[in-house]
């Protein structure tokens, strides 16, 4: 990207037919638009964060494995943290833009500073088993508040396999939230 805005592809050009070749992701080319990404954001806006972009291992059936990691470290790491993450999350938005990804993607980078979003990940699907296991034991439906997609996401897959009960997303826009249902009735 330019500093005038336009994208690689042009005007009319997206970035995601540089990322995706014959269908499939590819890691290496979309870490180098990220990292062109930071060293852009970062000169530009003096933020005293680095960034540290790596591909773990992939590894089979994990759907929810996300194939790029971006870590961001550095003194003003409690400045993106602040107000839930409002800052981190949002460059985590404008670099998903960036690369011209559709939602359905989004799964595939991972953002997070400090450990924040990990231990986010890790405390949702720790709620996720301590629900099911309520639905379970009361035949009851559990609601759960309003969340974003990725997070919904999340607990989706975290409770697949789970038995006893399923799981929908309810609602719209930002009131949509996840429900974890009983499969069997109380007797």
């Amino acid at each position: 990207m330019t500093a005038s805005g336009a994208t690689a592809g042009g005007a009319g050009g997206t970035m995601s037919s540089n990322i995706f070749k014959d269908g499939k992701f590819d890691r290496e080319q979309a870490a180098a638009e990220l990292r062109k990404f930071f060293d852009l954001i970062l000169s530009s806006t003096q933020l005293k964060v680095q960034s540290e972009i790596t591909l773990p291992p992939l590894k089979d059936g994990q759907a929810d494995a996300a194939q790029i990691l971006v870590d961001l470290r550095g003194e003003d790491e409690a400045l993106l943290l602040e107000r839930q993450a409002e800052l981190l999350l949002a460059l985590e938005h404008i670099a998903l833009r960036w690369l011209h990804l559709q939602p359905e993607h989004y799964d595939l980078i991972r953002f997070d500073c400090g450990g924040f979003r990990a231990l986010r990940f890790e405390e949702l699907k720790l709620s996720a088993r301590v629900a099911a296991q309520r639905v379970r034991e009361t035949h009851e439906a559990f609601h759960f508040n309003p969340m974003p997609a990725r997070d919904r996401r999340l607990i989706h897959l975290e409770l697949t396999n789970a038995s006893g009960v399923r799981t929908n997303s309810e609602g719209v826009g930002e009131r949509r939230h996840l429900v974890i249902y009983p499969t069997e009735t109380k007797r």
